[in-house]
């Protein structure tokens, strides 16, 4: 697993590249950030919660809490075919995956196939979160995608 301060350089390097568009990757990585560092990342409190960040400690388990409701919520919006919402959870789990640093930090970022469910399963399996779509891969068109009746 990286450590904090990996993450915290990793996470400004790629401020300058890329991000997730609407920001949730940073958004969730936050509430494991010491206030004191919250600057490095661009992040500015408002001046009456200051002095209140509580960060999560940073451990394996509770990235692996936080994981498993991405996952959930990853695995909700692609079901319900929500592409946009499904495309940035993508983002958000694909970033915890490079930051536990356990197999799926490789995971192929162009097998997004049927709004990201290749990935929402590969991680529930390897986590043994729930996988409500069973022994399916996630990329049957038939079932999964825009045009299949489910």
């Amino acid at each position: 697993m990286k450590t904090l301060e990996e993450v915290i350089e990793w996470k400004i390097k790629q401020r300058r590249e890329f991000e997730c568009i609407d920001g949730g990757d940073l958004n969730r990585l936050v509430g494991f950030i010491p206030e004191a560092r919250l600057q490095e990342l661009g992040i500015e409190l408002k001046p009456e919660y200051v002095g209140k960040h509580v960060a999560i400690p940073y451990t394996r388990e509770n990235i692996l809490n936080q994981l498993e409701k991405d996952v959930a919520f990853g695995f909700k919006k692609a079901l319900d075919r929500r592409g946009i919402a499904s495309s940035l959870m993508f983002e958000v789990v694909m970033m915890w995956n490079k930051i536990l640093e356990e197999g799926l930090e490789t995971f192929d970022e162009e097998n997004y196939a049927e709004y990201g469910l290749p990935l929402f399963k590969a991680t529930a399996v390897k986590y043994g979160f729930p996988n409500p779509i069973g022994n399916d891969k996630g990329d049957e068109e038939d079932k999964y995608s825009a045009e299949a009746n489910y």
